[in-house]
């Protein structure tokens, strides 16, 4: 439930952390704009010291007020203070970048240790599903972001366009054509790296 809370006068000094966090788990969105302007730089400073600058690092900052935001009955105020939880909720999200990186290399190895495993005896054809995963791989290594994110929440972690949304903060409209026009762009692709290598 979200509540209104009193406006802040123009000059008034704003409320001290304390104010914010109850502010924040009473449903508060101005209280979000607090807690994003405080501590968005701690929590993208923990991403990059996980990930290095870039899209990872940006991607986990915004899924960590995102999720904090959308699971804010989780949050107590009187059991510590909105940054300790915030930085909680990151290092949450900086597992869940690493097992979707794991998973990733793991699928990539495995295509690639199947099409080495041919038999020997001259030139043999490529398995085509297996060359195919390593172009799709390929390909959304060059992905940017927010369009590689909500493709592998959309095939990985098996969420709708809605739910998608919802989770990154964009507007359905945005996911659904981020959507079509990356799998226009990784259709095309794959096709023709798919004839050059089937070639």
């Amino acid at each position: 439930m979200t509540t209104q809370a009193e406006p802040v006068p123009p000059g008034a000094a704003e409320p001290d952390d304390d104010e914010v966090g109850r502010r924040f788990a009473a449903g508060d969105e101005q209280a979000l704009a607090w807690a994003y302007e405080r501590w968005a730089a701690r929590v993208h400073g923990m991403a990059v010291r996980a990930f290095g600058p870039g899209p990872d690092a940006e991607d986990v900052t915004q899924q960590t007020f995102v999720s904090a935001w959308t699971g804010r009955a989780g949050y107590r105020p009187d059991q510590g203070p909105l940054p300790a939880w915030l930085t909680g909720v990151c290092r949450h999200k900086i597992a869940d970048t690493w097992a979707r990186r794991d998973r990733q290399r793991r699928a990539a190895e495995a295509a690639l240790i199947e099409a080495q495993a041919r038999p020997a005896g001259g030139p043999q054809p490529v398995d085509a599903a297996v060359a195919d995963r390593v172009l799709l791989l390929g390909e959304l290594d060059r992905l940017g972001q927010p369009q590689r994110g909500i493709i592998e929440l959309a095939f990985f972690a098996d969420l709708t366009h809605a739910q998608i949304a919802e989770r990154t903060g964009l507007p359905l409209g945005t996911v659904k054509s981020h959507i079509r026009r990356t799998l226009e762009r990784l259709r095309d692709r794959l096709e023709v790296d798919g004839a050059a290598l089937h070639a």
